[in-house]
């Protein structure tokens, strides 16, 4: 066998090892960037991904919360609590493979979204249909379970506006706290400027700005 030959035939087998190993750090990689309950991804991630999409064209950003989860916890338990989060990260996540989106856990029962949409039309009927699968009633051990959910949606061009991903989650945000609290089941910004007063470049009143935690949230 040539020196060529036998150098080949003893680097296939390291190679192999090699790109297994790579492989399998990815995997390890990408696992610690999404939330381990819901398998959607986790803040950081989840904007990496959300920037990507916007700056594609023509989309809209939305933030959901959940109206009655600190209830659903108290009433049946954390574990109920842990099967709600589940489904609605499941929801989520089918939404945004027929939308061609990404959706992200930014924590407790809090998500965020990004999809394409190609008009206000468009932006309102994905509302309507997101809001109606995230409502439906989760059964746990006997018990039909209905959380309910505000969102809070912008849109977004990339070749007219000029709002980073920070500004377009702020306002998202701002008309999920105004649905949450005049019991819409989601509300849209007319326009890219926040409504609210911003404290440490979040809403006010949300937990971290003022040293106690939202009421109601």
């Amino acid at each position: 066998m040539s020196e060529a030959l036998l150098a080949a035939a003893v680097g296939l087998p390291m190679a192999a090892g090699w790109s297994l190993h790579s492989l399998r750090l990815r995997r390890r990689i990408e696992t610690a960037r999404r939330d381990p309950l819901t398998g959607l991804w986790t803040r950081e991630a989840f904007e990496e991904r959300a920037a990507k999409v916007l700056a594609g064209g023509r989309g809209a950003i939305y933030v959901i919360d959940l109206n009655r989860f600190k209830e659903i916890n108290d009433t049946h338990g954390h574990a109920a609590g842990d099967v709600v989060i589940a489904t609605t990260g499941r929801r989520l996540a089918e939404w945004a493979a027929v939308n061609l989106g990404t959706v992200g856990r930014l924590g407790g029962d809090e998500f965020a979204a990004v999809a394409r949409v190609l008009s206000h039309t468009d932006l309102c009927w994905t509302l309507t249909e997101l809001h109606r699968a995230l409502v439906e009633p989760v059964t746990v051990d006997g018990h039909r379970l209905a959380a309910g959910a505000a969102i809070g949606a912008v849109a977004y061009d990339p070749v007219t506006g000029g709002a980073d991903l920070s500004t377009l989650l702020r306002l998202a945000d701002e008309q999920m706290y105004a649905a949450k609290h005049s019991g819409a089941d989601w509300l849209t910004a007319l326009d890219l400027i926040p409504q609210q007063p911003t404290v440490n470049g979040r809403r006010a009143g949300r937990p971290g700005t003022l040293g106690k935690p939202e009421a109601a949230a």
